[in-house]
């Protein structure tokens, strides 16, 4: 479970990137979290996964601290980057190895997984070449496999079907059902509001660092769609 309570931050003293930001996201659940481009969506992944400190308020990820405990909320999580900055010198698999040595993932756990996840998203033949050699689409199919090949409880992506051949935006979306069913939590940001729609059970909507409005889906979006309803209340 993710617990965002209060949280601000500002930059250079003036800007408000947000502004006492409160929500949770459920285990088992998919949670959406969209706005327009510099309305905070960035500025609150980046601070939930310990990458970006803020001002004030905290973020409990399992009942840890973010800022307290930052090392035991980063055992319980993945987190996929809309732009992944891999280690290019290193080949595809020995990235995804490095990954899971950092969470202690056993060999038969890791074996296993990346086979499965390798195989899903058709890189099986790719995974000794470089990565400065992968396509952005390639290096997000790699990173998606580190991040799911430790088993993580809370997944974590910005944009996560942005330069993706449709089969694997397909396969994406099933593994996020499937890791749900299994009690996971899921937090991504999107600007596919059509995909978000028939796929998250919650969203908040985020505007000039403020959250205004937070929800189920037909919370949200009622007789209208989800794109509809985001235009409204984004105006």
């Amino acid at each position: 479970m993710i617990e965002i309570k209060n949280v601000s931050k500002t930059y250079n003293g003036t800007k408000k990137a947000l502004n006492n930001v409160s929500f949770d996201v459920k285990d088992g659940e998919i949670f959406a979290f969209i706005g327009h481009n510099g309305a905070g969506k960035t500025t609150m992944i980046k601070s939930l996964v310990g990458i970006l400190d803020f001002d004030s308020g905290d973020i409990l990820i399992n009942n840890k601290s973010i800022k307290e405990n930052p090392i035991g909320c980063k055992k319980e999580m993945a987190y996929v980057a809309d732009n992944p900055d891999l280690y290019e010198n290193m080949t595809a698999i020995d990235f995804i190895n490095f990954i899971c040595d950092m969470y202690d993932t056993s060999y038969e756990v890791r074996k296993e997984n990346i086979l499965k996840y390798a195989k899903m998203f058709e890189i099986e033949d790719k995974l000794k070449s470089d990565i400065s050699s992968f396509s952005h689409g390639m290096k997000q199919k790699t990173a998606l496999i580190a991040a799911l090949s430790h088993n993580p409880k809370v997944l974590i992506m910005d944009e996560p079907f942005v330069g993706l051949d449709p089969k694997a935006v397909f396969d994406i979306k099933q593994i996020m059902k499937q890791m749900t069913k299994e009690g996971k939590t899921i937090f991504f940001s999107t600007h596919i509001l059509d995909v978000a729609e028939k796929l998250c059970d919650r969203v908040a909507i985020i505007k000039n660092g403020n959250i205004v409005k937070v929800g189920s889906m037909n919370e949200i979006k009622g007789d209208t769609s989800l794109e509809n309803a985001f235009l409204e209340l984004g105006e």
